[in-house]
């Protein structure tokens, strides 16, 4: 082996760097994973760079998400999902050191219940159980004993807004809501940190999509505690069923404005290791590309949020078909209508999601691209 006096780490090998030249270039500069023997190769313009094909975790760190939406990568996922009820802790919290101390709790048993979770799913792959997901894990099965060690133990919280409401009195949008939800974020990375060093699993943080329990929560959370604020909490009190407003995100009607919610939630968006997105609502379809061009790379270019989504809402008519914006009734033929939009994840018709969830829709302001 060409590199045997340098320290071994399993099959790649450290060598020192001869020496590092600027090159005079100011365009993008792709990374790649190609299928050769090689861990780098050469550009065209001269620029080498690395061949990521194989990733060694530290276990020390935090791991860093992989190339798709809910933070996966080929031969890996997420053995499972837990979900903090955060405006629970926030009302039932008197202080600040109460409030870390019931999320360190949940976070501890949300430990155990994954723990258990991915021995018994161990279990059961080897009892073939599971065929497709043994045979396409079986590589991982020879390199750990495990099929499931490459997977992540998943942690999210839902309502963050809403437990700075009951805990600050303050909404998200503000500073001190802001630096709050940060340093949660960071003491719930720090906790995963330990129970990846504790157990030698995987764990990652996700804004859970909480398409369920956002309702399902909040409703439980209004039974038990009336006076626990919800998201809609005027509404509530006309009538309306209860939800929780998604993860960190701001409450759904505080602007119109995509850079003002950009602003605000870049750096909280930074912070998750595993799956989350920024859902841009636009009332229609927009229909010069030029203006969704330059709005993705003003983004991309400004921003460090590792995801979005362009969502514009649409009707079908069983008439006429797709039809632009919001409508209850075709303006054609006054027939009536299935309005789309993204529940969270998903483009699902509004009428097939639950109550809480349609709550929502109808509080939700659609951001102005202009």
């Amino acid at each position: 082996m060409l590199f045997k006096k340098y320290k071994d780490y399993g099959d790649c090998y450290g060598v020192k760097i001869v020496k590092i030249e600027k090159e005079k270039y100011t365009g993008y500069v792709y990374d790649f994973e190609v299928g050769s023997k090689e861990h780098a190769f050469q550009l065209a313009n001269g620029i080498i760079t690395h061949n990521c094909c194989r990733l060694r975790i530290d276990n020390r760190k935090l791991e860093k998400r992989g190339g798709g939406l809910f933070g996966s990568s080929p031969l890996t996922g997420s053995i499972g999902v837990v979900t903090i009820n955060m405006p629970r802790i926030g009302y039932l919290s008197k202080t600040e050191s109460e409030f870390f101390q019931r999320l360190s709790y949940l976070m501890e048993l949300a430990k155990e219940s994954l723990e258990i979770k991915r021995k018994v799913l161990e279990i059961l792959t080897e009892r073939d159980l599971y065929p497709y997901a043994k045979f396409y894990l079986r590589d991982i099965k020879k390199r750990f004993g495990q099929y499931w060690k490459n997977h992540f133990s998943t942690i999210g919280l839902v309502g963050m807004n809403e437990a700075c409401l009951n805990f600050l009195k303050k909404d998200l949008g503000s500073k001190d809501a802001i630096e709050f939800t940060l340093k949660v974020l960071d003491f719930m990375r720090e906790k995963l940190l330990e129970f990846q060093e504790e157990t030698g699993n995987n764990y990652n943080l996700e804004a859970t999509p909480a398409e369920g329990c956002s309702y399902r929560l909040s409703k439980l959370d209004k039974e038990k505690y009336p006076g626990i604020i919800c998201a809609n909490e005027s509404k509530f009190r006309e009538g309306a069923q209860p939800f929780y407003t998604n993860s960190t995100q701001l409450p759904v009607n505080f602007t119109d404005d995509i850079f003002e919610v950009l602003e605000l939630q870049d750096e909280i968006q930074s912070k998750y290791t595993g799956g989350t997105t920024l859902h841009v609502f636009v009332g229609e379809k927009i229909t010069d590309i030029g203006v969704v061009k330059k709005l993705i790379r003003k983004i991309c270019e400004n921003y460090r949020l590792p995801y979005f989504t362009i969502t514009p809402t649409f009707s079908i008519c069983p008439q006429h078909a797709y039809i632009s914006g919001e409508h209850k009734v075709c303006p054609e033929c006054g027939s009536q209508c299935e309005v789309y939009s993204r529940v969270v994840g998903y483009l699902r018709p509004v009428s097939s999601w639950n109550e809480g969830k349609q709550e929502e829709f109808e509080l939700r302001k659609a951001f102005k691209v202009r």
